[in-house]
């Protein structure tokens, strides 16, 4: 008798986990154990967990197997964000806001509205922005330690849409992107858009494992390295300089491009240099304003080597030209007056307050931040599966991000990533303490 093929076995777990027949929580057979039940190669059985667990049925827990995964939508890369009640909190989005944004917002517009700027923003903007605005962004930047022409310098709508310019035009599909195995969800979205090989380089309390980056990019024609050295998202780590010099040594020993994400790093107050400062003829640096200002602004940039210029240009001219006049007008007058350097220094205050909220709330579990930063990654025990206990905080009203949406390799820790900045200040403590009781309640 024919062995069944490889996907006749993913249709018939497929069909047993969404009717039911297979539960939430059911272990399945070890990959060597489902080889010889169904008498196919262990490549094979392989293949079809990792085939079940991208259709989002099932989950591999290091050290304990793989699980039929709970069909709530409420964990991976895109969960849900309705609940089956009222919202009580969002711990999966940070959205910062201070409380005089509004009306800081109000006076702007009112002060362009009778400013001889008006007719012009209702002009379409070249490419990544005016050379006079851009500069604005290059002078803001050199207080992080990046000294960049205004040329060198684009903008965008947002450092996703600057993330996804810059792949769009640096690489090619099939390229091999190598990525801390625990990241930003975007980073794996944007790598499905354009059909890189995600290659997870293990991680550390301290950092990515250089080592096993320098062994990949020795084994594997590594295109680019993403990397977040100064408060990296999830994990919260800043690299030490030792660190840098190694990451940028390995870059230039295997000519890999360099793409820095630099989201967060306005918590930390004194970082060492960025890669950029490091190694300018390879990194591209992307950031954006919205921790430090607003999410809804959409305002991005890109630094860029000379070289790149040109192709990242064309390529943001396919996507959407770049940010909108309106927004670019506003951003870069907040950057100019100092606006958006008061509001980072009051998000710096925000965060720690925030931070010293979660470890009082959450004394005694297991949890990773930055003292100063508005994530913590929150380790559970065996028996609390992330997709489970996001079921479960749904039910109660507040949102959280499992692990699964920040793993970039086949390792899915049991974790949650808790996003501290949108609940009022005044609230964080009693939704900690309440999704504290709902995880411990869960019986071994």
């Amino acid at each position: 008798m024919r062995p069944p093929s490889y996907k006749a076995i993913v249709d018939e777990f497929a069909a047993s986990i969404r009717s039911g027949g297979l539960p939430a929580g059911t272990r399945l057979p070890t990959h060597r154990a489902l080889a010889r039940e169904r008498r196919v190669a262990l490549a094979t059985a392989t293949r079809v967990y990792a085939e079940l667990a991208a259709l989002g049925l099932v989950v591999g827990e290091p050290g304990r197997g793989t699980f039929v995964r709970t069909q709530s939508h409420y964990d991976g890369l895109e969960a849900s964000r309705v609940l089956p009640v009222p919202r009580v909190a969002d711990l999966s989005f940070n959205q910062p806001l201070g409380e005089d944004q509004a009306d800081t917002l109000r006076k702007a517009l009112r002060e362009l509205s009778v400013s001889g700027e008006v007719e012009a923003l209702l002009r379409q903007d070249p490419p990544g922005g005016r050379l006079g605005e851009r500069a604005v962004v290059a002078t803001y930047l050199l207080d992080r330690g990046i000294d960049a022409a205004p040329a060198d310098v684009l903008l965008t709508s947002g450092a996703q849409q600057a993330l996804d310019c810059v792949l769009r035009s640096l690489t090619r599909p099939g390229d091999v992107l190598a990525v801390d195995a625990l990241s930003y969800p975007g980073i794996k979205l944007l790598a499905a858009a354009h059909r890189l090989d995600l290659a997870p380089v293990p991680v550390t309390e301290d950092g990515p494992a250089l080592a096993a980056l320098d062994r990949l990019c020795r084994t594997r024609p590594v295109r680019a390295i993403y990397a977040m050295p100064t408060l990296h998202n999830p994990l919260g780590w800043v690299l030490d300089p030792e660190r840098r010099d190694r990451l940028v040594t390995i870059a230039r020993a295997h000519d890999c491009l360099i793409v820095e994400d630099g989201t967060y790093a306005f918590l930390e107050t004194a970082p060492p240099p960025p890669l950029q400062a490091l190694a300018p003829e390879r990194t591209c640096y992307v950031a954006g304003l919205s921790k430090n200002v607003a999410a809804g602004l959409r305002f991005g940039f890109a630094v860029l080597p000379g070289r790149y210029r040109d192709p990242v240009t064309r390529s943001l001219r396919l996507a959407a030209w770049g940010a909108p006049g309106l927004i670019t007008a506003l951003a870069t007058r907040w950057l100019a007056d100092g606006t958006v350097a008061r509001w980072e220094e009051e998000r710096r205050h925000d965060a720690a307050v925030r931070q010293d909220i979660a470890r009082t709330a959450l004394a005694g579990m297991r949890l990773t931040a930055h003292p100063v930063s508005y994530m913590v990654w929150l380790g559970l025990e065996p028996h609390q599966r992330p997709d489970s206990v996001a079921a479960l905080l749904a039910d109660e009203g507040i949102l959280v991000s499992t692990a699964d949406a920040f793993a970039t390799g086949p390792v899915r820790p049991a974790a949650l990533r808790l996003a501290l900045a949108t609940p009022p200040r005044h609230e964080l403590g009693s939704v900690l303490r309440s999704l504290r009781e709902v995880i411990e309640a869960i019986p071994p």
